[in-house]
């Protein structure tokens, strides 16, 4: 496939673009600066640009399969942030329906698994994170009333760890006593539903 990476020069970014080379798949990754990418460079196409651009993001998006995003905001949250993943949001799907581009995978927060109870990620979200909880909330709003094939991933905490293949996934909730899952194992499900139908207009938790 030909596959269009966002949020590409962070952990799960770097993942996505490494994996997905791994897969076969041609790869674009549209980003502010690529100086994280230097390591794939004659492998991928590097597009530099803003992604809460529409018209930026419509022109690069036009011509692919799908979109893989990895995009979130850097911690701690700045106000200038604050509404920085619905205007991501807006911005992609108004530039992938203008590029009639229908199919999307992004990754949100296990904070807004409002019945997790072991973790108690809402509760734990809300108390420490509620500016990323109110805003991935909203950023989910954009894609849900969308016509796009979107496929949201909420995975908890991330780590460091090398990718085992050994995940769980469930729709609508996050899987029983799942604190962590590493961004390589995120990367690797991102990748995999792209062609799973199944997926389509589903919120899916993740964890090891």
């Amino acid at each position: 496939m030909k596959l269009l990476v966002l949020g590409a020069t962070g952990g799960i970014g770097l993942e996505i673009v490494r994996q997905a080379l791994e897969h076969g798949h041609s790869v674009t990754a549209f980003v502010r600066s690529p100086v994280r990418l230097e390591p794939f460079q004659g492998q991928i196409t590097v597009i530099q640009g803003d992604v809460l651009s529409s018209a930026e993001l419509r022109r690069t998006v036009e011509g692919h399969d799908a979109v893989l995003s990895g995009f979130g905001p850097r911690l701690p949250l700045s106000k200038e942030d604050a509404d920085l993943l619905r205007t991501f949001a807006v911005s992609l799907t108004t530039a992938m329906q203008h590029a009639d581009v229908r199919r999307v995978v992004v990754v949100s927060t296990a904070f807004l698994f409002k019945d997790a109870i072991v973790p108690p990620a809402y509760l734990f979200g809300r108390l420490f994170f509620p500016g990323i909880v109110s805003d991935a909330s909203a950023m989910e709003r954009v894609f849900q009333e969308s016509v796009l094939d979107w496929t949201i991933v909420r995975p908890p905490q991330l780590t460091d760890k090398a990718r085992s293949g050994k995940y769980r996934i469930r729709e609508g909730h996050l899987p029983r006593f799942g604190f962590k899952i590493s961004r390589a194992d995120v990367a690797d499900y991102l990748i995999k539903t792209l062609d799973d139908r199944t997926s389509v207009k589903k919120i899916l938790g993740a964890s090891n």
